[in-house]
């Protein structure tokens, strides 16, 4: 079914009530910058001013890795950004708005407003709580805020009421099964459920841990399991499936996933589109798209 996949991410984040969206991959070049640049343009299309940061950096013409080029980001005038001060285009001149007190790796963090079209680079602050703040000032700016998270950062989604996109694809595991278990594992993770009222429990203080993990389960252990929130689950893959699948895990203050999005082409691989597309869909019982082929997974 052919659809506009960045209007559909679009109309579910805009279902969600939250004002903002972080786009987060299961690994690299698994067409999260496509994602969330199709929302972008949506946001921009619907006559929404939007706010864009990243945990880390996007948007260069580059991969600083393997040199391979990468997807840009093309800003429209009003747009708002978060970025270092050296990353801004030399012209057109942009309008900074504020200089702020955190550091990126290439300098001060700025807030800016987009003067005329150009592309543009994201150098957000590396530390999950310094990108909390930046999400919760750039709403002072603009009334949506969309941030390229990170696999290996979900502590910046502590304490927000983000909606979250999860993106995953061939480059980030040698077969579609593996893929499938990582993204079905990190939505799980990112979908704890919240805790029933009167339900009998363990609070964990601090993060859940393979180890403490081992521990329960040896122990037996009936009651519910209670984390603060999803980020505090210290888990991944298999070994995060099967935790939800022996414990019993819930969260004091669950995050909102609502779609998920594929790219079945890698750096290294290709998987076959459709079927790869069904069987995520099938994983993780959300929205699916293909970004490539502006496609929702049946």
């Amino acid at each position: 079914m052919q659809v506009r996949v960045g209007a559909s991410l679009f109309d579910l984040w805009n279902r969600s009530g939250a004002r903002s969206l972080f786009v987060v991959g299961i690994g690299k070049n698994v067409g999260k910058t496509v994602a969330m640049r199709a929302i972008y343009r949506a946001c921009v299309e619907a006559g929404e001013i939007c706010a864009l940061t990243s945990i880390g950096r996007d948007g260069e013409a580059f991969d600083a890795t393997d040199a391979l080029a990468k997807p840009r980001l093309w800003l429209t005038p009003g747009t708002v950004v978060a970025t270092a001060r050296e990353a801004l285009p030399r012209s057109p001149a942009s309008e900074v708005l504020e200089v702020t007190s955190y550091r990126t790796a290439a300098g001060a963090l700025v807030y800016a407003r987009v003067r005329s079209g150009a592309h543009y680079e994201l150098v957000g602050p590396p530390a999950a709580s310094a990108l909390r703040t930046v999400v919760h000032e750039l709403a002072a700016h603009a009334p949506r805020v969309l941030v390229d998270g990170a696999v290996d950062r979900i502590a910046a989604l502590a304490g927000g009421e983000d909606a979250v996109v999860v993106s995953c694809g061939a480059s980030a595991a040698p077969t579609p099964g593996e893929v499938v278990d990582e993204v079905r594992a990190l939505v799980a993770r990112l979908q704890t459920p919240r805790l029933e009222e009167g339900s009998d429990a363990l609070s964990i203080e601090g993060a859940l841990t393979p180890a403490a993990v081992a521990q329960l389960v040896r122990a037996r252990e009936r009651r519910a399991i209670v984390v603060r929130d999803p980020t505090q689950i210290a888990i991944t893959g298999k070994a995060a499936l099967q935790a939800f699948e022996r414990l019993t895990i819930r969260c004091l203050r669950p995050l909102r996933v609502v779609a998920v999005t594929i790219a079945s082409i890698g750096r290294d691989r290709a998987f076959a589109p459709r079927s790869f597309a069904r069987e995520v869909a099938q994983a993780v019982t959300l929205p699916v798209f293909d970004v490539y082929a502006a496609e929702r997974a049946a």
